[in-house]
C-alpha cells in the first residue's frame, strides 16, 4: 500500500511539474482557441462532402455528435449558430472556401499534436508534409465516420420495427434516438482520444499505456463540465459582461478547461511510462 502511495505521489508530481514547467496553461489556451476555430470549418467541410455524396441529414447528426457531450447551456447557443451555418447551400465540393475549411479544420488537429508532443516529451521528427497530410486524413476519416453513424441512426428505428414483427417480445423495449445519439457521442469521444494519443504525437505507445490518462481525462471532463455548468447557473455574469459575445466567451472558457484536462491526461500517461521505465532500470541494475 505504501509503495503504491509513493508511486502515485511521484507520478503526480512528475505530471503536474512538467505541465507547469512547459507552459501547459498557455498551451491549453492555444488548443482551446484552435479547437473553437476548427469546429466551424470541420462541420462546413464535412457537411459539404456529405451532401455531395447524398447524405442530406448529415448536419443534424454531426451537430449532435459534436455537442451532445457538452453541457446544454454551453452547447445550445453554439449548436444553433452552427446549424444556421450548415443549412446555407454551397456551390460545390471542390471550391476554395471548402478546401480552406478542410485546411483550417486540420489546424485544430495540429494544435493537439503540439500539445501531445510536449506532454509526452518527444520531438517531432516527421516532415511537415507528412503530418499535415495525416491531419487532413483524420478530418476526412472523421467525416466518413460521422456519415456512417448518420445512416445508422436513420436505419436503426426501421430495423427495430422490422425485427419486432418477427420477435414480438421486443415491443417491451423502447428505442430512444436521443439516448442512442448520446451513447454514440460518448463512444466517438473515447475512440477519438485513443486515436489522438496513439498516432498524433511522435514515438510509439501501447494502447494499454494510454488507458490511465484517457480514463482520468474522461472522468475529469464530466466533473469539470458539470461544475462549470453549475457555476454558470449560479454565479456567472457573462451575458452582462460580454453581451452578444457571451456564448463565444463561455465556449472558449469551457474549451480551455477541456484542453487543460486533455494535456494533463497525456502528462499522466507520460509520467506513468517514465516511472515504469525507471523501475525496470532499477530492477535490471539489481540483477
Amino acid at each position: 500500500m505504501l509503495r503504491r502511495l509513493v508511486a502515485l505521489r511521484r507520478i503526480t508530481y512528475d505530471a503536474f511539474g512538467h505541465f507547469n514547467d512547459t507552459d501547459g496553461w498557455a498551451l491549453a489556451s492555444h488548443v482551446a482557441l484552435a479547437a473553437l476555430l476548427a469546429i466551424f470549418p470541420f462541420l462546413i467541410f464535412a457537411t459539404t462532402l456529405a451532401g455531395f455524396l447524398g447524405a442530406d441529414r448529415f448536419a443534424e447528426t454531426a451537430i449532435h455528435l459534436v455537442f451532445d457531450t457538452w453541457p446544454e447551456r454551453i452547447a445550445a447557443p453554439i449548436a444553433r449558430e452552427v446549424e444556421n451555418v450548415l443549412t446555407v447551400q454551397r456551390g460545390g465540393l471542390l471550391t476554395i472556401s471548402v478546401l480552406a475549411a478542410a485546411f483550417f479544420a486540420s489546424n485544430g488537429i495540429e494544435a493537439l499534436r503540439v500539445a501531445l508532443n510536449r506532454a509526452y516529451r518527444v520531438d517531432e521528427s516527421r516532415p511537415f508534409w507528412m503530418i499535415r497530410l495525416q491531419s487532413l486524413g483524420f478530418v476526412i476519416i472523421a467525416t466518413f465516420g460521422f456519415m456512417a453513424i448518420s445512416f445508422l441512426l436513420i436505419l436503426a428505428p426501421l430495423a427495430l420495427r422490422i425485427t419486432q414483427q418477427w420477435i414480438p417480445w421486443l415491443d417491451n423495449f423502447s428505442f430512444s434516438i436521443g439516448f442512442a445519439r448520446y451513447a454514440i457521442a460518448l463512444v466517438v469521444l473515447v475512440a477519438g482520444l485513443f486515436v489522438a494519443h496513439k498516432w498524433l504525437p511522435a514515438g510509439k505507445r501501447s494502447f494499454a499505456s494510454l488507458t490511465p490518462g484517457i480514463g482520468l481525462t474522461i472522468a475529469a471532463w464530466f466533473l469539470g463540465a458539470g461544475l462549470f455548468a453549475r457555476y454558470l447557473e449560479s454565479f456567472a455574469s457573462y451575458v452582462t459582461t460580454y453581451a452578444g459575445l457571451a456564448s463565444i466567451m463561455i465556449a472558449l472558457v469551457f474549451l480551455y478547461i477541456v484542453a487543460a484536462i486533455f494535456i494533463l491526461g497525456a502528462e499522466i500517461n507520460a509520467a506513468i511510462i517514465r516511472y515504469r521505465e525507471a523501475r525496470q532500470l532499477v530492477a535490471e541494475a539489481k540483477r
